[in-house]
């Protein structure tokens, strides 16, 4: 047993750009929204989600992605709006409580940036995104940090008298930054 992790370890110095698992710091990491509200711009975060990340900057096409995101766990900051989300006209939680995304391919953009593309899920709709993110070295750790736009009512979110975008804007902002931790990290939101 020991052989093997002096083996391990020594594959890593050997090695510094192959790819390792490493886990998400979900005390420093978030996923918000940012809308438009009779055109102010509002940013609210999702509280609870898990994400797999799976990245060598070097081969960024043999890299992954995979998020899960808590519908139930959005938090404007006002507990009458957060119940309102949560009905059939927003994110309907009670039949989809739980919006995903998973990487079908990942590349380089240059100067340190990439897109990530793939299907997002949401409300019983797929479709199609593509995410542009940086990536910053902190350590052994990294952070990822990108924002991609959707139009929410392909998604069906704010049906409806909320479909009138002068009210709240179609386009919606979904923003994220993910810690990824060579150590162990907090526990999943």
């Amino acid at each position: 047993m020991i052989r093997l992790l002096l083996a391990l370890l020594s594959s890593a110095t050997l090695y510094p750009h192959a790819v390792f698992a490493q886990a998400i710091d979900y005390a420093r990491s978030q996923i918000t929204v940012l809308s438009r509200q009779m055109n102010v711009p509002v940013e609210a975060p999702f509280k609870k989600f898990t994400a797999q990340v799976t990245f060598d900057a070097n081969k960024p096409e043999a890299s992954s992605a995979r998020v899960e995101i808590e519908l139930n766990s959005f938090d404007i900051g006002d507990a009458e709006t957060n119940d309102n989300v949560k009905d059939k006209n927003w994110f309907d939680t009670k039949t989809y409580p739980i919006a995903r995304f998973a990487s079908s391919a990942i590349r380089s953009l240059g100067g340190g940036r990439f897109e990530v593309r793939g299907p997002l899920m949401l409300k019983g709709k797929t479709m199609d995104v593509a995410a542009p993110f940086s990536v910053k070295a902190s350590g052994a750790d990294r952070i990822f940090e990108g924002a991609f736009p959707i139009r929410r009512l392909q998604f069906n979110v704010g049906d409806g008298v909320w479909r009138d975008t002068s009210v709240v804007a179609d386009e919606v902002q979904i923003k994220f930054s993910l810690y990824q931790v060579a150590s162990k990290p907090a526990a999943a939101k």
